[in-house]
């Protein structure tokens, strides 16, 4: 089985290069998979798509992780992590870059253990033609397989650019078998290699993760190395105001569900509001099952203690 991944970005017409190479193998007689998966969706973002084609019918799904060939259509991408392109790279692993960089230099930047083949810049080539590069690059690979030949690359050109203006498909078949051309000293370089095998899978050593004690663990600002020094309730700017009356002393919903451990049960059995670290985020009084929680302004509640101490 043939596996292809084709790394570029939003506008570099990665997902047209993958339906033209698809299309190009299912002319050859391949079952074939194409698809695409994108990032952010904006022009530039870094995307990729991939191909599969094989004689045989293709059980495996989702995401080629043990390539056989990696295009690269934006030599800016190999870099960046989150681009992926060097996932799964291995020995026998053949690199195609878009670049004007010379392939030895490449090697050794990327510490490449395969083949790595230069496909010249169409954007310093000629602006004009950096459109075209979707085409270009499907054409390239097409050749370095050695199972697709330029008619069945011409005509999967034609299929999926159908609609488009007869002179627009004529650029992009021009430009296509131009690097199906140029990569003729390296065709057939992109070997199938077998699939994993699960019989040979070795799962990873086991590591036990040991739990802190609930002392240690629990959210309680009076544990040690917390803030109980600093006095959060400054920040607050409404106050959670408890109605025993209501009160269902259901304590480990409101004391559970406070993010700062500020609600504790006193003697009584009732829950008990840590006022000096209460920051107001009033999700007990969303909590609490019989609404016995209020939310009053951290005014109010102040102008009410001070006519009581008055009295």
């Amino acid at each position: 089985m043939y596996r292809i991944r084709l790394h570029g970005r939003g506008g570099q017409g990665m997902k047209t290069a993958s339906r033209i190479l698809g299309a190009a193998f299912f002319n050859e007689g391949f079952e074939v998979q194409d698809a695409q998966r994108y990032g952010a969706e904006r022009r530039g973002a870094p995307i990729f798509a991939y191909v599969r084609a094989a004689r045989e019918p293709i059980h495996e799904r989702g995401v080629i992780s043990r390539p056989d060939l990696i295009v690269v259509a934006d030599d800016t991408l190999t870099p960046i992590p989150a681009a992926g392109v060097m996932q799964g790279i291995a020995e026998g692993v053949v690199l195609l870059i878009d670049s004007n960089t010379p392939s030895e230099e490449w090697r050794n930047r990327l510490n490449a253990p395969g083949p790595v083949i230069i496909l010249p810049s169409a954007n310093e080539r000629d602006v004009s033609k950096a459109a075209y590069l979707g085409a270009e690059c499907a054409g390239a690979a097409a050749r370095l397989t050695g199972a697709i030949s330029r008619d069945a690359l011409a005509k999967a050109i034609r299929e999926e650019l159908a609609v488009m203006d007869p002179a627009v498909i004529q650029d992009n078949l021009d430009i296509a078998l131009a690097a199906f051309d140029q990569m003729a000293p390296h065709t057939g370089v992109v070997s199938q290699r077998d699939a994993a095998s699960a019989s040979e899978y070795v799962s990873p050593a086991w590591v036990d993760v040991p739990t802190d004690d609930v002392s240690v663990s629990g959210p309680a600002i009076y544990k040690g190395a917390t803030s109980v020094q600093t006095h959060t309730g400054l920040w607050r700017t409404m106050r959670p105001v408890i109605d025993h009356t209501r009160c269902n002393r259901c304590t480990w919903v409101c004391g559970s569900f406070c993010p700062d451990g500020a609600i504790h049960v006193g003697d009584d059995g009732y829950p008990e509001v840590d006022l000096d670290h209460c920051k107001g985020c009033m999700i007990c009084v969303a909590q609490c099952p019989p609404h016995a929680i209020e939310a009053i302004p951290e005014t109010d509640a102040i102008s009410q203690e001070a006519e009581g101490k008055a009295k």
